[in-house]
């Protein structure tokens, strides 16, 4: 039996190039009539770095700092949205307002793409990866290749373009 897939996680670095591995989530969604779930991971420090900051910043100052993060992740990704819908979705009206959701959170990015798509039940994940340099031919971004030596779910990863292709 083909598999249905109702739901698609599109992780996003939130750089102007991602907007090209949003279109390809977009077009699958429309292809699929799929709910879209965004998804935005502020990354977290590394431990020893943590105990650094610390002593510098209490539980207080760090919830505002990622709430204000938040703030603007979603602001920009919603701008962003609005542009694709405006130029893009004219032709699928039925698509403009329907099933797209916003997620912002904070963490290690591979390891909570891979924890929202099993809690969110997703059917498959999109992604883009930076092209940095000649190292690109041979080895895939780390948080690419982490999702895709983890996953059990279909993974599309874009390659993002060099040049900014957000408009």
């Amino acid at each position: 039996m083909i598999p249905k897939i109702q739901k698609i996680l599109y992780a996003t670095d939130l750089s102007p190039n991602a907007v090209y591995a949003l279109r390809y989530a977009m077009n699958s969604a429309i292809k699929h009539d799929a709910e879209v779930i965004i998804l935005h991971v502020l990354e977290d420090v590394d431990p020893a770095s943590r105990v650094m900051l610390d002593l510098y910043i209490d539980e207080k100052g760090h919830k505002r700092i990622v709430d204000e993060h938040t703030a603007e992740a979603q602001k920009l990704i919603k701008k962003r949205l609005r542009t694709i819908r405006d130029k893009e979705l004219k032709d699928h009206p039925e698509f403009a307002d329907k099933g797209i959701s916003i997620e912002v959170c904070e963490g290690f990015p591979a390891e909570k793409i891979l924890s929202k798509a099993e809690e969110l039940n997703c059917d498959e994940i999109i992604m883009g990866t930076h092209s940095k340099g000649i190292i690109a031919n041979t080895f895939l971004g780390s948080t690419a290749k982490r999702v895709l030596r983890r996953t059990r779910k279909p993974v599309f990863i874009i390659p993002l373009p060099n040049q900014d292709k957000s408009e």
